[in-house]
């Protein structure tokens, strides 16, 4: 017996309390035993690397470039990705892409190069292969963006799978973003980022990874053009990042570097070139548009871990509209379980949970449900028992059950790689909208179970159907709350085939965004973690995830009245606008802080509320186009290196810059402007950029800046929507785009474009339509007219 591992178990019988820190002790021993009979020791290993060119097959979009130990296969795809991948493998199977691969483009031929080397040429990327296996990818002029040197592979002598490492050069002055959900980040610095999904067990901050969400996918910003790569295998790794510098030493730029190293999966991946908003075009185009949220999920709302009862959620709610506070929606936690088991409901503390869903949906407040993957094994638990009748659940490699400890005990896991087990767990949402709920939220789902020591998750040798591959937790871990959440959003599809389903998981990988959003976590209250929420936000967009937000006020711990107030103002500007709490944590209700914080909070609220149609629009172009709501102050000029460094503002779409409060005793702050002329949209002072400014700050609000010219949908004192146009810069013209909302089903309203310029001594707002220009046919408001 390991000696830390027995102070650990005694530690946590005594933190936790004897039955549940026992139970944790034996999960954890448990876990090591199965993974010991179940998992294949690795023993001596066989290095290898490509070695030379042999010859080469064209076909279409590329071809096969073979080596003496292993083959590539090159492919430009219709939309401008690049795919490659060694020792056969092909784009599919994938969790990532939506449907099949594109197919390849005809015009792109594979064709020698100098030195002995191979290349295929597209429209938008020239991909040069050498010799030795060294990948090149290149702008149409010529510039080297990205360069994989030959791979490496350490092979098992007996049974086991092959660890891989991939070294990348880039550009001197490139950086890093994504990865997934980073506190660090957005730019990541240097240093080594894990890719394996984990709940950290405490509140976290900037320091802490991985976290819940991890995706082998880069965004890499340079001044000759910004790429995507993603490197589609789900195993275990780590990137380490090194950025380069630009007349290091003798005078001589020193590359940026980014090494991968895999456990295990296969060596392939996509590369995408061009602005951020075509990368992430093309992404989209991969792996899926985001889920359309409904109308009412982009409003405020409110969570708890800890309500309690149907009691104290009328009184939460009735702080909300005594006060004229807006609300849309209120979230139970496991609380309003019965002893925490997943779709049940504690009838003595919740007694009339559909009544209470009524009343809520007539004062316009939704009722969204906690969901939990873990099952308590128990025979009688209906879920339990409908699962046990179909096989359900994760076995071990002996065919036992997979057992561990949640919330409700000694649980089992659905193996939701399954296809029959996500139609299954899809019908059990049944239930859920019985009682009145109209969106959830996954939460425990790396999978997480409890252990005194070790991973807190399932064994690694435990089996999974992987669509009938069949294969372990090392390669069905990232992808469990991925599946889990394809189970919910079809089986929802079903149910409500009417309405957009409303869900968000703490967990996920690549492709997430097709199933809904998600949440920063367990973020730890302090300055720190005000922060990381909005690092978390920012690189989940560019991984293709544009609908998430934190916990306001952070998850444990009391805020201070400033902290949560700043807190507050940031959430309102973000795509997930939702107050949230530990059970352990003070109040989150605005009005628990003092009448001062409570007017500036309800000015935030009454501003977001406005801001409505605005967030509408927004959802609909990052369904259609991928973009996210909230994009770094670079996305329009990326070669703009000022900009990259800057990760304490953001854009809000095209039309607003947000530049949230982040330290304590602030009352005036400094704001990196792109270029353009901005308004500050309470002064309407307006400021030249590219430039950094000084601008005010008070308590009472955050700065939000306007782009001239700017067009932005806005609900008008009568509830209709509104054109606020800001006044274009003169001599220039400006623009923007509106959505109407059409309600919370499938239709897909058109586009509404509009153009402002100056005629003479006014301001001209005309449609773009089909047949030329027109006038609005919505009410429109000129800001801005003094600041010029």
């Amino acid at each position: 017996m390991d000696g830390r591992d027995l102070v650990r178990s005694v530690k946590a019988v005594g933190s936790t309390g004897a039955a549940q820190g026992w139970r944790t002790v034996r999960a954890a021993w448990r876990r090591r035993r199965v993974d010991a009979s179940g998992l294949v020791p690795r023993g001596a290993e066989r290095a290898r690397v490509p070695g030379p060119v042999l010859d080469v097959e064209p076909g279409p979009g590329g071809g096969l470039v073979r080596f003496t130990r292993s083959e590539l296969r090159i492919t430009v795809a219709v939309n401008g990705a690049v795919f490659w991948g060694w020792d056969g493998a092909g784009p599919e199977p994938s969790y990532a892409l939506v449907g099949r691969s594109p197919g390849p483009d005809p015009r792109a031929v594979l064709e020698p190069d100098k030195d002995g080397a191979w290349r295929v040429v597209s429209e938008r990327v020239t991909v040069v292969v050498s010799r030795n296996g060294a990948v090149e990818v290149r702008t149409p002029g010529g510039v080297t963006l990205r360069r994989d040197l030959p791979p490496r592979w350490w092979e098992p002598v007996g049974e086991g799978p092959a660890r891989w490492m991939q070294r990348s050069e880039v550009a001197a002055d490139a950086r890093f973003f994504g990865l997934g959900g980073r506190a660090s980040g957005p730019r990541l610095r240097d240093g080594t980022y894990r890719l394996w999904n984990t709940d950290p067990g405490l509140s976290f901050g900037p320091g802490d990874d991985p976290l819940y969400i991890t995706m082998p996918v880069q965004m890499v910003v340079a001044d000759a053009a910004t790429h995507l790569v993603f490197h589609d295998s789900t195993w275990d790794g780590t990137v380490t990042l090194r950025e380069g510098e630009e007349g290091a030493g003798s005078g001589h730029d020193r590359a940026g570097t980014s090494e991968l190293r895999m456990d295990g999966g296969p060596l392939r991946c996509w590369v995408m070139v061009g602005t951020p908003e075509r990368v992430l075009r093309t992404w989209t185009s991969l792996t899926g548009a985001a889920a359309l949220p409904p109308t009412w999920a982009l409003g405020h709302h409110h969570a708890r871990w800890g309500f309690g009862s149907e009691q104290e959620v009328r009184r939460i709610v009735a702080g909300y509209l005594e006060r004229g506070l807006p609300l849309d929606a209120v979230h139970l936690d496991i609380d309003h379980f019965d002893a925490h088991q997943v779709f049940t409901v504690d009838r003595e503390r919740f007694p009339k949970l559909p009544m209470l869903a009524k009343e809520l949906r007539r004062d316009g407040i939704r009722l969204v449900s906690i969901v939990d993957p873990a099952v308590k094994a128990e025979p009688g638990n209906a879920v339990y028992d409908s699962g046990s009748a179909v096989d359900a659940f994760v076995r071990d490699s002996a065919r036992r059950p997979v057992r561990g400890v949640v919330w409700p005990g000694e649980s089992v896991y659905p193996d939701f790689t399954r296809a029959q087990v996500r139609q299954w767990w899809g019908e059990l949402y049944k239930e859920r909208l019985a009682q009145g709920f109209a969106g959830f939220w996954h939460d425990m789902n790396e999978p997480v179970s409890f252990t005194a020591f070790g991973e807190n998750t399932l064994p690694r040798s435990a089996r999974h159907d992987l669509e009938g591959r069949g294969g372990d937790h090392r390669e069905a871990h990232n992808v469990y709350a991925l599946c889990m959440a394809r189970a919910g959003y079809e089986g929802l599809r079903e149910l409500t085939p009417g309405e957009r389903p409303f869900m968000f998981s703490r967990s996920g990988w690549a492709g997430m965004q097709r199933y809904g959003g998600t949440w920063s976590g367990d973020v730890a209250t302090g300055w720190p973690g005000l922060r990381a929420s909005l690092s978390l936000v920012v690189g989940l967009g560019l991984c293709g995830v544009p609908y998430s937000g934190p916990d306001v006020g952070g998850f444990d711990g009391s805020p201070s009245p400033e902290l949560y107030l700043r807190w507050f103002q940031l959430g309102a500007y973000l795509p997930l606008f939702r107050t949230h709490a530990s059970l352990r944590a003070g109040r989150r209700e605005p009005w628990e802080f003092g009448e001062e914080i409570l007017e500036h909070a309800r000015a935030a609220l009454v501003e977001r509320r406005r801001l409505l149609p605005y967030f509408v629009t927004l959802a609909h172009l990052a369904h259609r186009t991928g973009a996210p709501y909230v994009r770094p102050v670079w996305w329009d000029a990326p070669e703009d290196r000022a900009l990259r460094d800057c990760d304490d503002t953001f854009l809000l779409g095209d039309c607003l810059l947000v530049a949230p409060v982040l330290d304590p005793s602030t009352d005036r702050r400094a704001v990196q402007l792109p270029r353009g002329c901005w308004y500050d949209t309470v002064t309407e002072e307006c400021y030249e950029g590219p430039a950094q400014v000084l601008v005010d700050a008070p308590l009472s609000r955050i700065p939000v800046l306007a782009r001239a010219g700017a067009v932005v949908p806005v609900r008008g004192a009568d509830g209709g929507l509104e054109l606020e146009v800001w006044a274009p810069a003169p001599g220039r013209t400006g623009g923007g785009l509106v959505v109407p909302d059409t309600g919370d089903g499938w239709d897909e309203p058109e586009v509404e474009q509009y153009v402002t310029r100056w005629e003479g001594q006014r301001v001209i707002v005309e449609r773009d339509g089909e047949d030329g220009p027109g006038e609005p046919s919505r009410p429109v408001r000129v800001r801005g007219l003094g600041g010029l």
